[in-house]
């Protein structure tokens, strides 16, 4: 009988693991990659005030390099992508509230930010320079670490870190509405100085015409697209992503095109 009973017992513990397997397992499976195959659409957050990463070209179509990776991924998974567009300070409190599924951006994941969300492996990276007008004496970006000076950069971006770190004795002003309002401020002569990947500066100086790019790289940063820190399944999907696209050279070429050349000029602007 204690025979039978040791069986019951065990029987009913093996039950009982198993129940909790499935649950868990259940668990894991909701969340934002089962409803984007559910809905048959993607969500996606950008920020579309900065070329070559993330803009409207001439026909008044989002695209950039953020934008036709995330297309790509929308293509590739089968389903719909739908890029819903805010200013930078508002990407994140987005992705939070649940109104997108990921971020698509020049995003660096800062020890700040990877506190809040999970960011994907590196998608790109960017170097980060410096520059000003070209009647500025200016020669490097070690020179702008003096007082008096008036350094632009996006609010609450890696480059007003940037600028806080390695130019503490400058004035920082920070600005909304995209590295685009940093340069024409700088074109206008608002500011001194400004600081940015060199994608977006090289897209500046070719602009304004009235710019020029400082000596010297500032900081090399990894940039990813981010999504819900609950959201483990997606962001495993994505390192897988660009692990595929990496291993067939899709993203190489995308990077070549967008952000180690200027040849989307000629197609988007």
């Amino acid at each position: 009988m204690k025979f039978l009973k040791k069986i019951a017992l065990s029987i009913g513990m093996l039950a009982g693991v198993a129940a909790l397997s499935a649950g868990t397992a259940n668990t894991a499976k909701a969340g934002a990659m089962e409803e984007i195959l559910k809905r048959g659409e993607l969500r996606v957050a950008v920020q579309t005030q900065g070329a070559p990463v993330s803009f409207i070209n001439k026909d008044g179509k989002q695209t950039g390099l953020a934008v036709e990776l995330a297309r790509m991924m929308g293509e590739d998974l089968g389903v719909k992508v739908v890029f819903q567009d805010y200013d930078w300070k508002g990407l994140i409190p987005a992705l939070l509230a649940g109104k997108v599924d990921m971020i698509a951006a020049d995003m660096t994941p800062t020890p700040q930010r990877a506190a809040q969300l999970l960011f994907s492996r590196p998608m790109f990276y960017e170097e980060t320079v410096a520059v000003v007008k070209n009647d500025s004496p200016l020669a490097k970006w070690e020179d702008l670490n003096q007082e008096g000076l008036n350094i632009g950069s996006t609010q609450a971006s890696s480059y007003s870190e940037a600028i806080k770190k390695f130019m503490p004795k400058a004035t920082l002003k920070e600005f909304t509405g995209g590295t685009a309002a940093v340069a024409q401020a700088l074109s206008a002569g608002r500011i001194d100085a400004t600081v940015s990947d060199l994608g977006n500066v090289t897209n500046f100086v070719n602009e304004f015409g009235n710019l020029k790019i400082l000596d010297g790289i500032i900081v090399k940063n990894p940039l990813a697209f981010a999504v819900r820190p609950d959201e483990v399944h997606l962001k495993l999907w994505l390192d897988n992503y660009v692990e595929l696209i990496t291993s067939d050279k899709r993203l190489d070429q995308m990077v070549n095109y967008w952000w180690n050349t200027t040849d989307w000029e000629k197609d988007h602007k």
